[in-house]
């Protein structure tokens, strides 16, 4: 099956990832969605099935923050906002999940953010 698309082929390039990247209650994953407008992450539990934290540039207090929510300083609020609501349930340390996408531009600075907040990956 041809990957004639830029999507099929991070949808590829995320499974191949996925094989090796699990979150467990102890150090979940940080899992990464980016659209051309917004981006979105979440704190995920794998063996309990749960979302334990999650934050976008569409959450009510991000959003008056931030006039565009598709450009590196939205990602970095956003990765600012998710370590402080990882640290305030607990969570110190998470698996990177980068959804396919390259660790380039607002993906990077989504992370670079978590961990100036005191998430540790």
């Amino acid at each position: 099956m041809a990957k004639d698309s830029r999507n099929d082929r991070r949808v590829a390039r995320h499974k191949r990832v996925r094989k090796d990247l699990y979150g467990t209650p102890e150090k979940p994953r940080l899992c990464v969605f980016r659209s051309n407008k917004n981006i979105s992450v979440q704190i995920i539990d794998d063996v309990n099935g749960n979302t334990l934290a999650a934050a976008s540039t569409l959450d009510k207090e991000l959003k008056g923050q931030i006039e565009n929510g598709g450009n590196k300083e939205a990602a970095k609020k956003v990765g600012e906002a998710i370590a402080k609501r990882a640290l305030d349930k607990g969570i110190e340390t998470v698996a990177f999940d980068r959804g396919g996408f390259l660790y380039h531009g607002r993906v990077k600075e989504l992370a670079d953010g978590a961990r100036e907040a005191g998430l540790k990956f």
